[in-house]
């Protein structure tokens, strides 16, 4: 029973929209035959809710880590460079895949105007080697730079462009 209860507790931490009936599933699936009061009975024990409860509270720590190879997150930053009329800002734009925490510089601009952003997100979706061709989810601020253009290239190339207020903490 012990063994079960483990298994229930961490099937519920990986997938938290699974209900009772998919966990009662993935444990017949183990060899391991309970009913579904056995495993809504373990969940209360640990505190646990039912699924439609559990998704509308879960952290974001909860939601990484259920979807790691599914997204990916983008931002701007700045650098400030000497060139020849003295002290420049540049945009950097970047890409991270939070699975492999693999990082990809997209460009840099001393303006960072509609097309140019447009190209960058253009480069992002491309079906054969664009950084976002297997990410269904893209956090990113909400920063002016992501234009309307932006968000529907992503979306048609079937990422969801998530706006965060914050970074998540993780």
């Amino acid at each position: 029973m012990k063994e079960i209860e483990k298994f229930v507790v961490r099937f519920v931490g990986e997938n938290p929209s699974w209900g009772y009936r998919r966990i009662e599933g993935a444990l017949a699936h183990l060899g391991h035959r309970v009913a579904r009061t056995t495993v809504a009975n373990i969940l209360k024990r640990n505190g646990i809710n039912p699924a439609p409860e559990r998704g509308k509270n879960s952290s974001w720590s909860t939601f990484l880590g259920a979807h790691w190879a599914t997204i990916a997150a983008i931002d701007f930053t700045t650098v400030e460079v000497w060139g020849r009329h003295g002290l420049g800002t540049m945009y950097v734009r970047f890409a991270i895949d939070l699975r492999s925490r693999r990082v990809h510089f997209a460009g840099i601009t001393p303006n960072p105007d509609e097309a140019w952003v447009r190209q960058i997100g253009r480069n992002f979706a491309d079906p054969i080697d664009g950084f976002f061709r297997e990410k269904r989810f893209c956090l990113m601020d909400r920063d002016t730079k992501f234009t309307a253009a932006f968000r529907a290239l992503l979306e048609d190339a079937g990422t969801e462009p998530v706006g965060c207020r914050r970074a998540p903490r993780i």
